[in-house]
């Protein structure tokens, strides 16, 4: 079943999206939708592979949950993403560091589903305490 939703795109995501719909010849609400879907597959809370790594954390030590409740990027990974990510806000990021970005941004989704989900380990097993609600 689809869920119909209204969109306010930038014009620059747009107009990528209605040069590679034009391109190759689909509908751009096809090409939004896989794009979409693309991007979501991956770092979904439910997919196989973090359903798999919840599981596995219950047979982890405590000191072991607590460290993957740590997970950080490589210092280089995270350099390089603040870099891309500054050159993207500045609108100087070349069509060459965009697929570099896309997989760094990859990178730091899968990580930070993975914290979470040994930071709810590590709640559950009272290793320490629930964050708090910034409000």
């Amino acid at each position: 079943m689809n869920k119909p939703i209204t969109l306010n795109l930038p014009e620059d995501v747009y107009n990528r999206a209605e040069g590679l719909a034009q391109l190759i010849g689909r509908d751009l609400t096809d090409v939004l939708i896989e794009a979409i879907s693309l991007s979501l597959s991956s770092t979904s809370p439910i997919n196989d592979s973090d359903r798999h790594f919840s599981e596995s954390l219950k047979s982890l030590s405590d000191r072991e949950v607590m460290a993957m409740s740590e997970l950080q990027m490589e210092s280089e990974q995270d350099l390089r993403l603040s870099q891309l990510l500054s050159k993207q806000q500045a609108d100087t990021l070349s069509e060459a560091e965009r697929p570099e970005l896309w997989g760094l941004m990859q990178i730091y989704q899968t990580l930070l589903v993975k914290k979470a989900v040994a930071l709810r380990e590590a709640v559950e097993r009272g290793l320490r305490e629930p964050l708090e609600a910034r409000s």
